[in-house]
């Protein structure tokens, strides 16, 4: 079957699904590199948790400007530009450990660009895609994100080991210039709209069927003028103080925080901890990433199975979702030090993530139900928590492990490691309390 064969709002969630895998392939592949080369020019755990948090300050200050400019002049045009950026950088920077400004620019400059990504996606979901197929449309594509980061795992160290680490940045430029010829060649604007600012702002939704008497094709192109001549203003301010955003808000900050602590400090808890090479590892390694993939997709088509079957509400569908994800998640993250082997750590580390990804089709497709109009906004608002959880939790850990070896302990011994898992842990545990009283899956945003 030829791309354009497919239905055009099918293609647009495959390309996004394509596009988060890319984005992860290049964090995993950096903290994989950039591990190697800091090691070898003897570079202790503090500086490398420095460098390795770089990229989300960089992150951080680009989400809620990135939904900004996805809502104004398209989502589109911004997801090319933002990939366009992070792959020329990647393309052309060396990789020198010992060159810290460089490597801080650098990452903070992939950082920014990467940021405009999430929010130009979700705003391109929520003109494309029907209600009645959010959840698998959403968890499809940031499922990319841990099928990324599963192949990166298994790939790149043995591009490292052949190449050296500076292969993995000309790999994840290549894989980038691809992407965004894709993008450039089969990506549109939903049907008839009349200027891309229309689109942004929500013109998608009035295409979308809302119950079984508007079974109107997205292809088809009939719309409302109403929405396609005016540009509403954002309502920032009951944003804001919405108590539904701010339970998103919370769960992303933690899913966020137990994330990016894995993905930046599994492979030195591999390497240190159990004084193992992710090398030695073969497949094993890219398990917890794929549980990931798995879970996320088996969450989003059960969450769309109870609500269009009306087995539960919108609401008790996200909050059932969100709370058996990050519980079953908090009891693996705080177990995961007692683990002493490889295999061990790496099926810990798989129910830990693989639940977490659960969670997601309840709080990461939450903002589509309350704010469809702004879901770019309040994805840009409640990524920068996840970012803010990145830059917090990554730099944490490595001061965590300072102390640990300034207090004279081995960092082989699990009492090192456990203030690294026990944290994220109980973050679940606090959020999916958060989530509970506080979400709701009615639209509460016009």
């Amino acid at each position: 079957m030829k791309m354009t064969s497919l239905p055009r709002r099918y293609l647009i969630v495959i390309l996004t699904f394509i596009c988060t895998c890319v984005c992860y392939i290049e964090r995993v592949g950096f903290s994989i590199a950039y591990t190697s080369a800091a090691d070898a020019a003897g570079i202790n755990q503090s500086s490398k948790g420095v460098i390795l948090s770089t990229f989300y300050y960089g992150y951080a200050c680009s989400q809620v400007p990135g939904g900004w400019a996805a809502q104004k002049i398209g989502g589109r045009r911004v997801l090319l530009l933002s990939f366009l950026l992070w792959s020329l950088t990647c393309a052309f920077v060396p990789l020198d450990p010992n060159r810290v400004t460089v490597m801080v620019l650098a990452r903070l400059l992939v950082g920014v660009a990467q940021g405009f990504i999430f929010p130009s996606i979700h705003t391109v979901l929520a003109q494309w895609v029907p209600p009645h197929e959010r959840s698998r449309s959403v968890s499809l594509t940031t499922s990319g994100m841990y099928f990324g980061a599963a192949v990166g795992t298994l790939v790149l160290p043995s591009i490292v080991k052949l190449r050296g680490p500076q292969s993995v940045f000309v790999t994840e430029a290549a894989l980038g210039a691809m992407w965004s010829l894709l993008w450039f060649k089969y990506a549109s604007d939903p049907p008839r709209s009349e200027h891309p600012k229309a689109t942004a702002a929500g013109f998608g939704e009035s295409l979308l069927p809302t119950n079984g008497n508007e079974r109107m094709r997205v292809e088809n192109g009939a719309h409302s003028h109403s929405h396609s001549n005016r540009t509403p203003r954002i309502p920032w301010k009951r944003i804001m103080l919405s108590l539904p955003i701010w339970a998103i808000v919370v769960n992303n900050f933690t899913f966020h925080y137990a994330l990016y602590v894995l993905m930046n400090w599994l492979p030195t808890y591999f390497e240190l901890g159990l004084q193992h090479s992710l090398q030695e590892m073969g497949s094993s390694k890219m398990m917890p990433y794929l549980n990931m993939f798995l879970f996320s997709n088996i969450g989003g088509v059960a969450a769309d199975h109870l609500i269009t079957r009306k087995i539960l509400s919108v609401t008790s569908t996200r909050k059932l979702l969100n709370t058996v994800g990050f519980v079953v998640a908090s009891v693996a993250l705080m177990a995961l030090p007692l683990f002493r082997t490889p295999d061990g750590v790496v099926f810990c580390s798989s129910v830990a993530l693989g639940f977490l990804a659960l969670g997601r089709a309840g709080f990461a497709v939450n903002h589509m139900d309350v704010a469809p109009r702004y879901a770019g906004i309040v994805m840009g608002i409640s990524n920068t928590a996840g970012t803010l959880a990145g830059i917090v939790g990554v730099d944490l850990t490595g001061r965590l492990l300072e102390a640990a070896k300034a207090a004279q302990l081995d960092l082989t011994s699990p009492e090192s490691w456990r203030a690294v898992f026990v944290i994220p842990g109980l973050l679940c545990v606090f959020s999916s309390f958060v989530f509970l009283l506080l979400s709701t899956g009615e639209r509460i945003f016009d």
